[in-house]
């Protein structure tokens, strides 16, 4: 069992007392920088929901495409299909020219990447409260299936 006034030293050490700067001059931290490990992954694997589409501007621009995804289960001794709808958004622009040029409605399509929260208003002023699943890697798969 650790005291602690031990505990307290091993928290102080894991701590990084100084910054380094590009000319590698070192400058007192005003405070400890605490690092903490987190962790935003999404994957999903279904179907394109429709054809992408461009949006955002000429200086933003962004592919958005919605991709089903479902669950079986068994409900009154009866085979049930529940399906979600995920808005899924392309940023990268290698992968968004790829997505905006060759995925198709129907498609089966493997995504990976974060889930992103944002704010919309609608022609009223009203906001509303989106989330989408910004993708780091689409495999598409294929059509024949």
């Amino acid at each position: 069992m650790l005291k602690s006034k031990s505990i307290l030293n091993v928290c102080k050490k894991m701590q990084i007392p100084k910054l380094h700067t590009k000319n590698n001059y070192t400058q007192e931290s005003p405070m400890p920088l605490k690092i903490e490990k987190t962790l935003n992954s999404v994957t999903l694997l279904g179907r394109v929901g429709a054809e992408p589409q461009k949006r955002g501007s000429e200086d933003h621009p962004v592919v958005v495409f919605s991709l089903a995804t479902h669950q079986n289960y068994i409900q009154n001794n009866e085979n049930t299909q529940k399906t979600e709808w995920h808005r899924v958004v392309v940023f990268k622009p290698g992968l968004r020219d790829s997505v905006y040029n060759y995925l198709q409605k129907g498609q089966r399509v493997y995504v990976s990447g974060r889930l992103m929260y944002g704010e919309l208003k609608d022609d009223s002023g009203n906001t509303r409260t989106t989330a989408s699943v910004a993708a780091d890697d689409v495999i598409f798969f294929n059509t024949n299936n």
